[in-house]
């Protein structure tokens, strides 16, 4: 191993010794009394979602496969959060960085991500992977591939993964084994590393998959086509994708819920007046599936825990998400879902068909 590289894993090692884990926090909802909620809340990673742990993995697995070297340029394709948590590390390492983004990605992203240094280029959502292989061939650089390499980069037996994390977290809890975790999926390397982990530990605990309109992990969760594609793209950015991508794994997954995008909007407006603080729209997605779950739960008289994440915060959807005129543009109608949530927390009602397609 070269000199630079020992200096470069030891650095990362380093930043993350310097960082405290996430927390896990538990929300109250009035109307499922026997259902514990907690809220793993990966915004508070140093650049702000849980794709700093995916990237600081990518960074580790290129290093340690020969892939990185001394002045590498580093390229990826991203919808932005990965993208942000890549140009940190490559700062870090003192790297170039590309970021092969789709156009429409929100400014807030693109700012972070010139932040730390790295540059935007940007394409058509589909045009990502292509682009990204083209410019590391052109500039004898090292494409990340997050859709590929996120499943296998990080270790899912502990190493302080997220799973690891989550179920430490709860062990003094009232029901420390959750019935159920919740997660929404970009890649597909959260989902498949908390399904591992669970099995690895013989948890009794089942893991749905939350996705949202215009993606296609339900559906290959539910008929094993990887052949299946949407033409258009996922609004919910961060999370769905209109092709199956390698680092899904539905074998590790039980159930899949299909959030419609004003249910999760409508979600993480509500969640603001809960806790006083605004959160990405993968957490709204997250959200409207777990409270499904929950409503079910107690119109079944189960009682147990259900725990879900806050992906990233809403400070990076200022001109979306929280924008009125932009969700009427998109011809978004928030009352009556927000109606509907506003319900379940109070009583426990069931959710409505205006919120989800159940798969």
């Amino acid at each position: 191993m070269s000199p630079w590289i020992h200096r470069a894993v030891q650095a990362i090692n380093a930043d993350f010794n310097r960082s405290a884990d996430t927390h896990l926090i538990k929300l109250d909802i009035p109307g499922c009394p026997d259902v514990d909620l907690y809220l793993k809340d990966e915004s508070t990673h140093p650049t702000g979602s849980l794709k700093h742990r995916l990237a600081r993995s990518l960074f580790l697995y290129g290093l340690c496969n020969g892939w990185i070297h001394e002045g590498t340029t580093i390229i990826e394709s991203s919808s932005g959060s990965t993208a942000v948590s890549e140009a940190y590390f490559a700062r870090l390492l003192r790297l170039p960085f590309i970021a092969v983004i789709p156009k429409g990605t929100s400014p807030k992203k693109i700012s972070a991500i010139e932040f730390y240094g790295g540059r935007c280029h940007f394409v058509e959502p589909m045009e990502i992977y292509e682009e990204s292989r083209r410019l590391a061939s052109e500039l004898n650089g090292h494409y990340m591939d997050q859709f590929t390499f996120a499943e296998r980069a990080t270790d899912w037996r502990g190493n302080n993964n997220i799973a690891e994390s989550m179920f430490e977290q709860l062990a003094k809890e009232q029901h420390p084994d959750p019935s159920w975790v919740v997660m929404s999926a970009g890649t597909g390397g959260t989902t498949a590393t908390i399904g591992r982990y669970i099995r690895y530990g013989c948890h009794h605990t089942k893991l749905c998959l939350a996705d949202p309109e215009n993606s296609v992990f339900a559906a290959f969760f539910e008929n094993r086509n990887p052949d299946v594609k949407v033409r258009c793209s996922s609004r919910i950015e961060g999370i769905g994708r209109p092709r199956v991508e390698p680092s899904f794994k539905p074998d590790v997954i039980d159930r899949a819920i299909v959030v419609k995008d004003a249910a999760t909007i409508a979600a993480i407006r509500v969640l603001e007046k809960l806790m006083n603080r605004k959160c990405g729209g993968s957490t709204g997605t997250n959200l409207i599936a777990t409270w499904q779950i929950m409503s079910e739960m107690q119109q079944r008289g189960e009682a147990g825990s259900v725990v879900t994440l806050i992906c990233d915060a809403g400070d990076r959807y200022l001109e979306t998400y929280y924008d009125d005129a932009w969700v009427a543009k998109q011809g978004l109608d928030l009352k009556e879902p927000e109606a509907a949530i506003e319900a379940f927390i109070a009583k426990g009602s069931p959710l409505p068909s205006c919120l989800l397609a159940v798969s």
